[in-house]
């Protein structure tokens, strides 16, 4: 992919950028007849949530991530080019997409920052093959988006990316791009008089029976004392009805100020759904060669004093049926980094990690990744992991079918970016809900192990299901 590096703003105005995007046109031929431009720019202080609520169209595909307690946060909409495709290949079809995509883009202006260059947006249902007809998103799918604002601590990235062929009006172009550029920039925070903090009258009910959750935790306790599997992760999900529409903006804005520890998210399919949540669950993320993830399995609520709090944590570190489920999670995560050639490092044992509402016991894991390996063959190997699915997984995906009647569709599964460097970050879709105009549906898991209780996991799971019901608004 040919750089332009600079490290000041390179194109300063309307009339510089039809220039070079002239000249980019020029360089078309037969044999390549478009090619794919990306522009960073270097901004002042702007709050990509509020970009998302002032510049995005509702109907637009868009994706945005935050983690407030590290100072960072993207916000992409718009689609250049997109891909989705199904089956057990996903993965690595998306990754020649990106590969395809990034031999035929030229990236110009500051790329030394943060976030900055072309960054491709995937999503993945938690199963290869989505068998639902009313799914909200493909099994999976990748979008380079024409606008990308990015912040880290105090520096900000604006980036337009954009697909030049012969037929494009340059004019018309260059001005919707500078005046929508000048737009983003003046869009520095939110407004929150806008904000309404106050909660919603919500309606629940339950997709399924909770009998069935009872049963379906029961069945599985035996198969884990037949030695058929070992562990299985099994969600219950409800349905939620408002007395008006959810405001999406709101509600992640209130996630971000509840869960500042989480990646709060928002993915929206551009026909009027948005998956949502606040994820605490890392999957991947990659800088420079080096990985880091996160073994996260075992739970147990905060306490509403310091002593109740410490007892809870106590007794979590303590409960082998918690670490047993912990330790499954961590082994398969380490081996399947070693498969791949890397060289895992992780403390001998499990930390943990304080959430508002909830701590988990928590590993996390790191290695160098050798030269060669794409970010999607590290998510292949890794999704689904135990924390989510079982052990053995093909066994437990088999066992979730049956017992759940219901559709996961992304929730459970990886969301993120790849970048024109391979740096990556991946979440997994969990504390999340679909919303659509004055309903959601709301998801959450437990992991069935030797020893659990079909009381104490449906408990579990009503208490994650708090942390969106809290912030929907």
């Amino acid at each position: 992919m040919p750089i332009i590096q600079h490290h000041v703003n390179l194109i300063q105005d309307c009339q510089e950028l039809n220039q070079f995007l002239s000249a980019c046109k020029q360089t078309l031929s037969e044999k390549r007849p478009s090619k794919i431009v990306s522009i960073s720019w270097e901004a002042k202080s702007i709050d990509p949530l509020a970009v998302l609520d002032r510049i995005c169209h509702p109907n637009e595909i868009h994706f945005y991530g935050e983690k407030v307690n590290q100072e960072e946060a993207i916000a992409a909409f718009g689609t250049v080019v997109k891909f989705k495709v199904a089956g057990t290949h996903r993965f690595s079809q998306v990754q020649q997409f990106i590969e395809s995509c990034l031999a035929n883009t030229t990236a110009i202006g500051a790329l030394d920052l943060p976030f900055s260059g072309p960054h491709f947006f995937c999503n993945f249902t938690f199963f290869d093959e989505d068998n639902h007809n009313d799914s909200p998103f493909p099994s999976a799918m990748v979008f380079l988006p024409k606008w990308q604002i990015s912040s880290q601590k105090n520096r900000c990235i604006i980036i337009s990316n954009i697909l030049i062929d012969r037929n494009l009006n340059l004019e018309r172009t260059c001005e919707s791009i500078w005046e929508k550029y000048q737009l983003i920039k003046l869009t520095k925070s939110l407004n929150l008089s806008n904000f309404a903090n106050y909660k919603l009258t919500l309606q629940t009910k339950d997709v399924t029976d909770r009998k069935n959750f009872y049963s379906s935790v029961l069945s599985a306790l035996e198969l884990i004392q037949q030695q058929q599997i070992s562990k299985v992760v099994l969600a219950h999900a409800i349905d939620v009805r408002a007395p008006k529409p959810f405001n999406l903006i709101n509600s992640l804005h209130n996630l971000r100020q509840k869960y500042p520890d989480c990646q709060v998210f928002s993915l929206s399919n551009g026909k009027g759904k948005n998956f949502i949540g606040a994820s605490p669950e890392r999957l991947i993320k990659i800088q420079n060669l080096e990985l880091k993830t996160d073994a996260l399995a075992g739970s147990a609520p905060r306490g509403k004093t310091l002593i109740e709090d410490a007892y809870f944590a106590e007794k979590l570190l303590t409960s082998k049926k918690d670490r047993t489920e912990h330790q499954i999670v961590s082994d398969f995560i380490f081996q399947r980094l070693s498969n791949l050639g890397l060289t895992p490092h992780k403390l001998p044992i499990p930390s943990l990690l304080k959430l508002s509402n909830i701590q988990h016991l928590w590993t996390p894991i790191q290695g160098t990744i050798p030269i060669g390996i794409h970010p999607l063959e590290i998510l292949a190997e890794l999704h689904p992991t135990p924390a989510v699915a079982g052990v053995p997984r093909d066994i437990a995906l088999k066992q979730i079918r049956r017992y759940e009647k219901f559709n996961r569709s992304v929730y459970a599964a990886p969301i993120g970016w790849i970048d024109h460097q391979g740096n990556s970050e991946f979440i997994v879709g969990i504390r999340s809900a679909l919303i659509e105009s004055d309903r959601a549906r709301l998801w959450a898991g437990a992991g069935i192990v030797a020893g659990s209780d079909p009381e104490k996991e449906l408990a579990e799971i009503q208490l994650k299901l708090q942390a969106l019901l809290k912030a929907l608004v």
